[in-house]
Order: structure tokens, then C-alpha cells, then sequence
């Protein structure tokens, strides 16, 4: 009879990963999404959309056509297209008021419309790279891009990935004179992103450089495989690839890079509500999941060490969670202060949610940062991406 008990007790069915990672965002992300968590959920548990990536390196007026044909547009022109259309109209109407009003008037309804706009003004002033282009579908519109093809030189036109990866790049503001550092470079696709800036071009005096970091061995052999298929070789050559541990970064290069990317390991809502594979959820895992704000913190903390003062660091998560949010940047700008006597100031990016809410569905209750939702009609993220500068 126990024979038979130990026995039952060995082959109980295990509870699927998948099924513990939803246990656990119904439980957690309920309270904080409230509402909107059933819509999320939904999303989460669908297809997810991607974007196509325009290889800058490839023929991209070849690829852009063919993209566009398709219905295809690039987000990141269109956005600043809009904007730059609702500043000149901002503009006609200031001036139609000013000559409209009488000598005092006009002087007192100018500073008021001065005074709103220099309130908006980082809608306009936001540098975003123009070099970067990458094409969705519209909202509600389903349809899957085909796999990209090479071109002569071997080199593939665009890269596959959920849109919203692009905004903790885009948020970095990366020039062609910058030193940057991607602290958890692989697989790769913010690492293509960045290069895509002209970061690395050959041409440019001063050039900038890219170091592109990797603790995983084998993660960093994929970050290998897509520069080369991406990426010509004398622009590769002048990435520097590592695979240290990113916490001790400061050992290696501390104070040196102008901007610095933070994209760290988290929970991967998605793909643990989706996929048993390489599930954190699982319960072998769970001490590491127990552990991954501190090592999130620990990761960013050496990031804003890796900056010069007055540099930048982007922190972002594809994880719906505060405590891998929000958090962990209020702890890291109270560490960096009280052990390291930093001053870390966190950037306002509240211009991102107006300038890519025909895109993404953002969540208008961050406390710092922002946060792109899944939703059925727009199914990119989640990504929760910071910005902070080291004073």
C-alpha cells in the first residue's frame, strides 16, 4: 500500500507553467490593472503583432517599397509627421489670435500661448532618430509580415520583432558621436535597433562606438549570428561583444559611456503565459524568479555606474509588473543617492504616449516611466521602459 502511494505521488501530473504564470497574474495584475486587466489578459493570450525593422545596411528603398505595398507604415515617421503638423498648426492659430487681439491683449494671450506651449514643447523638441524606421500593420489589421529576404551583399532587409521593443531605443536618443553601451545585449534586436542610428558609421568624425554586453554564452552566439546577418562585416568589426556579468560592469568600464541601454531579464509575461519552454514560472525556477527585482536592480545600478555624469540610461522590462517597474527604478535613484552620492534624475516621457498612441495601448497610471499594454486591436508588449540621467 505505501509502495503504491509513493508510486501515485511520482506521476501526478505537473501543473503546467504556463497555467502558474496566469495564477499569478490574475492575482497580481488584477489589483493593478484593474479594469483594464481583463482586456490584457486577452491580449496576452493571442497572437502577438510584430513590426518590421528596415535594415539600414540592406537596399532599404527596395525594402520600404515592398513593405508599403503590403499596407505597411512606418510608426516612427508617421508620429513625427503628426506632431510636426500639430506644432505648425498650434503656430497658425497663435498667430491668428495675436492679430485678432488688441496692443495689451495680444501681449498677455502671446505669453499664455507661450506659457502652453513650452508645457508641450518636448512633443516637438524630442530628438528621435529619423534613420530608424520600422513598419506595422494598422490597428485591428492582423496580417503577418513574410520572413525577410537577402540582398546581394547577403544581408537581410528587415528584422521581425514586437514594435514596442523600439521605444526603449528610441527613447535613448542615441547621436552618431555617442559612446553607448547595451547592457543585456541578446538576442539582439535593440542592438541591431541602435545600429540603425548610424551609431557605428565608418564616415563619421568623431564615430561613436557600441559595446554590446551578454552574461549568456549562447545568448550572445545569437546576438553574434543576427549582426552577421544583418550587419556588414566593417561595421561589426567595430562592435565590441562581451559576455561579463553585467552587475560588475563598473569593474570593466565604470564612468565611461554617454548612454546606456538596460534591458533586463524579467518575467516575460508573454511568453510565459504562452510557452512551457524556458518558463521562469516553472518550480525549479522559482527561487530565481523570487530573486529577479534584485538582480534588476543590481543590473540598473550598474548601468548609471557605466555612465559619465550627465550621460543617460533607458531601463526597460517586458513584464507588466511594478515590482519589476517602477520599483525598481525608485529603489536604484535611492541607492545611487544614500551609497553612491549620485544624483540620478528621472525623465519625463509622457511625450511618447502622445506622440505613439495610434500604435501602442500606453497605461496612463505609471508612476514613473512608461508602460505599453497588450490589447487585441494593437497586440504589441508589454514593454515598461524609464529614462534617467546621471547628474
Amino acid at each position: 500500500r505505501h509502495r503504491h502511494k509513493e508510486k501515485w505521488a511520482t506521476t501526478a501530473p505537473r501543473i503546467p507553467s504556463t497555467r502558474l504564470a496566469l495564477h499569478h497574474f490574475d492575482s497580481s495584475y488584477s489589483l493593478h490593472l484593474g479594469e483594464l486587466w481583463p482586456s490584457v489578459r486577452a491580449g496576452l493570450l493571442c497572437e502577438q503583432k510584430y513590426g518590421a525593422l528596415v535594415n539600414n545596411f540592406s537596399v532599404p528603398d527596395h525594402v520600404t517599397q515592398e513593405l508599403e505595398l503590403l499596407n505597411a507604415t512606418d510608426f516612427v515617421s508617421e508620429a513625427l509627421q503628426k506632431a510636426q503638423q500639430s506644432q505648425r498648426g498650434a503656430a497658425v492659430r497663435e498667430a491668428v489670435r495675436g492679430s485678432e487681439e488688441g496692443c495689451v491683449q495680444d501681449r498677455t494671450v502671446i505669453q499664455a500661448e507661450t506659457m502652453t506651449q513650452e508645457e508641450t514643447w518636448p512633443l516637438f523638441r524630442t530628438s528621435i532618430s529619423p534613420k530608424i524606421k520600422c513598419y506595422t500593420f494598422p490597428r485591428g489589421d492582423i496580417t503577418r509580415f513574410h520572413p525577410a529576404r537577402p540582398d546581394s551583399l547577403g544581408l537581410l532587409g528587415y528584422y521581425l520583432m514586437d514594435a514596442a521593443s523600439l521605444l526603449p531605443v528610441l527613447a535613448l536618443d542615441v547621436q552618431q558621436d555617442d559612446l553607448v553601451l547595451d547592457l543585456c545585449a541578446a538576442p539582439g534586436g535593440k542592438t541591431l535597433a541602435l545600429l540603425q542610428t548610424g551609431l557605428c558609421c565608418s564616415i563619421c568624425v568623431p564615430a561613436g562606438h557600441l559595446a554590446a554586453n551578454d552574461v549568456s554564452v549562447s545568448r550572445t552566439k545569437r546576438l553574434h549570428q543576427i549582426l552577421h546577418n544583418y550587419v556588414p562585416r566593417e561595421v561589426r568589426e567595430t562592435v565590441s561583444v562581451t559576455s561579463y556579468d553585467g552587475r560588475d560592469w563598473q569593474d570593466v568600464e565604470g564612468g565611461t559611456f554617454h548612454k546606456v541601454l538596460v534591458d533586463v531579464p524579467c518575467t516575460t509575461d508573454r511568453h510565459s503565459a504562452m510557452e512551457e519552454d524556458n518558463n521562469i514560472f516553472h518550480k525549479r525556477r522559482t527561487k530565481e524568479r523570487q530573486m529577479l527585482p534584485m538582480l534588476q536592480l543590481q543590473l540598473l545600478m550598474a548601468g548609471i555606474l557605466a555612465t559619465k555624469p550627465g550621460g543617460e540610461v533607458v531601463y526597460s522590462t517586458c513584464s507588466l509588473s511594478p515590482l519589476q517597474n517602477e520599483c525598481v527604478v525608485e529603489r536604484v535613484v535611492e541607492i545611487a543617492g544614500t551609497q553612491f552620492n549620485i544624483n540620478v534624475h528621472v525623465q519625463d516621457l509622457s511625450h511618447f504616449r502622445t506622440l505613439f498612441q495610434d500604435t501602442f495601448s500606453f497605461f496612463s497610471d505609471c508612476r514613473l516611466g512608461e508602460l505599453v499594454l497588450p490589447h487585441l486591436t494593437a497586440n504589441f508588449g508589454p514593454m515598461y521602459f524609464c529614462k534617467l540621467r546621471r547628474m
